[in-house]
């Protein structure tokens, strides 16, 4: 049996017709997919693919994302902690490496149990500050709340981290892009009180239409992944059918959240195709106009 039949679930899938008009896949995760990052960005680039921004989770991952994006002129990086990462900090949890939960944004962890507190958040903290004054981050998340993964114990380190990457984020003039999961409310509410940065991103947004204005009239980027494309996600296509079309990006979240047909195998930039073209079902517009502002607005939102 071919090595990409579709009832392979555990092999990569084929390459997609390739764009006729380039975007930029703008939230991958390339120190979590296989293979090296010049065989990613080469499929990538092989099917319209020709701009990606690395993100980083951890204060090893953004190392990474703003070494490789200083060594590839096609990479971008942003840096932050992630919401869970920050309750981890405080607590004094094992540090290790990411390793892909299949869920997105997920990661175990191995090792030593490390100094912990509020002291260590802010020398973690003052490290990404360091990182995202570099010319090639043009992004400081991904950040915010998730309510999904961390209980009620670990919320107050996840805001006090959030409010920091947000003042990071303004001081050094990157975008802000943030993680929101369960947790619409609080986002919501901590952007208008601290004041959001100027480019502000809702990385896999998953929201619903009535959120999607909200968002918009705050002129926050919202952008969409493979979940898009999943039966069950009505709210998501309804809020990009509102969302204005200079606002929408779209991402991988690679190696996670795969489009439909290939939804459960591993995701990875050359399949933002896929995704585009069912945005522009949705939208009801031809994929090289979807794919034309796509462009447009991840380097406008981005600043490259």
């Amino acid at each position: 049996m071919p090595s990409n039949a579709p009832d392979d679930k555990n092999a990569a899938p084929p390459l997609p017709e390739p764009l006729r008009v380039p975007v930029a896949d703008s939230h991958t995760h390339l120190d979590m997919q296989s293979g090296t990052v010049e065989e990613g960005l080469a499929k990538a680039a092989s099917v319209g693919v020709t701009t990606v921004v690395q993100v980083g989770c951890d204060l090893a991952g953004s190392r990474w994302a703003a070494e490789t994006a200083a060594a590839y002129e096609n990479v971008h990086a942003a840096v932050a902690l992630h919401p869970n990462e920050a309750p981890r900090i405080v607590r004094g949890d094992p540090g290790g490496t990411p390793q892909p939960s299949g869920t997105g944004g997920g990661w175990s962890r191995q090792g030593a149990r490390a100094p912990g507190g509020d002291a260590a958040l802010d020398e973690a903290l003052a490290e990404i500050d360091r990182l995202a004054a570099l010319p090639q981050v043009k992004g400081v998340g991904e950040t915010g709340l998730d309510y999904f993964r961390t209980g009620p114990e670990g919320r107050e380190a996840q805001e006090r981290s959030f409010r920091a990457h947000i003042e990071i984020a303004k001081r050094h003039g990157k975008a802000l892009v943030i993680h929101d999961r369960d947790a619409h409310a609080d986002v919501l509410r901590i952007l208008k009180e601290e004041g959001a940065p100027e480019r502000t991103v809702f990385h896999c947004y998953s929201g619903d239409a009535e959120m999607a204005e909200i968002c918009a009239a705050a002129g926050y980027y919202l952008s969409f992944a493979g979940n898009v494309t999943f039966k069950n996600a009505r709210n998501l296509r309804d809020a990009l059918a509102v969302a204005p079309l200079d606002l929408v990006l779209v991402e991988t979240d690679a190696p996670f959240l795969t489009p439909v047909p290939y939804r459960g195998r591993p995701n990875a930039p050359y399949l933002i195709p896929v995704t585009v073209r069912a945005m522009a079902a949705v939208r009801g517009v031809d994929e090289d106009v979807l794919a034309t502002a796509l462009a447009a607005n991840t380097a406008r939102a981005f600043g490259y």
